[in-house]
């Protein structure tokens, strides 16, 4: 994970354009240096966060960082813009030659610490068409800080983001940030669907080849594999290392 700081215009903004980008191709070199196969840019600095459409100002600032991360990694780049802005990340991926995006809220409806949110698949696929675009979307089921208001269970929600939704890959997460989904969790999903599943929050140094051996990919950004184990801050190179020694020895 690239975790941005907060972006121009964010409430708790203090660097310029120049130094964000700055930052974002140092964390960039840390993760390619790893050995990690893609990265995500992510504005997790603007907290409070919008429930969807974001300001111009941070669209712009999204699109001049990843550009600038996708011209200068070998890594395959995707773009995260929280809190449910998809429309806008699959925008910013597209011009910027990125390859994925991740939606936190593709389908049902969700009461988060933003308010209700409801899904944008139809939306999505429609902007995805009229660019013509190539850019994969990977879409939460039963996404972290949040509960479904259609609270059906966790397979048959993922049958439907798969089948219904439009999604590229299912992400799987536990109830918020720090906190890992359970192995019982991962498996339904994974029995349920023909489509890749992600793991998308909690992986630690514990627990990463465990994760790693029961889905397809996992998405890293906890306090293991930051400076200081500060979440959200700078990534721990050397941790990131690590991990992928464990899983690929």
């Amino acid at each position: 994970m690239i975790h941005m700081p907060p972006l121009p215009g964010a409430p708790n903004n203090r660097e310029s354009i120049k130094q964000l980008t700055k930052f974002a191709l140092s964390e960039a070199d840390k993760l390619e240096g790893a050995g990690l196969d893609a990265c995500i840019v992510e504005n997790v600095g603007d907290i409070p966060l919008f429930k969807e459409h974001l300001p111009p100002y941070t669209v712009a600032a999204m699109a001049t960082v990843t550009k600038a991360v996708v011209d200068h990694t070998k890594m395959k780049v995707g773009v995260n813009m929280l809190r449910n802005a998809c429309e806008e990340a699959l925008s910013v991926a597209h011009i910027a030659g990125a390859q994925f995006i991740r939606c936190n809220i593709l389908i049902g409806a969700y009461a988060t610490d933003q308010g209700i949110i409801e899904g944008c698949a139809v939306r999505v696929a429609r902007l995805k068409k009229e660019l013509n675009s190539n850019v994969l979307v990977f879409g939460d089921v039963h996404v972290k800080h949040a509960y479904p208001i259609f609270n059906v269970e966790i397979e048959y929600a993922a049958q439907d983001l798969a089948e219904r939704g439009g999604a590229d890959a299912v992400i799987v997460s536990g109830a918020r940030s720090p906190v890992p989904p359970s192995f019982e969790r991962v498996k339904k999903v994974r029995d349920a669907i023909n489509k890749p599943v992600l793991i998308g929050s909690g992986i630690s140094l514990a627990n990463v080849k465990q994760f790693y051996q029961r889905s397809d990919g996992l998405i890293i950004g906890e306090p293991d594999f930051k400076v200081g184990g500060v979440w959200g801050g700078p990534s721990d190179g050397k941790a990131y290392q690590r991990a992928v020694r464990t899983c690929r020895p």
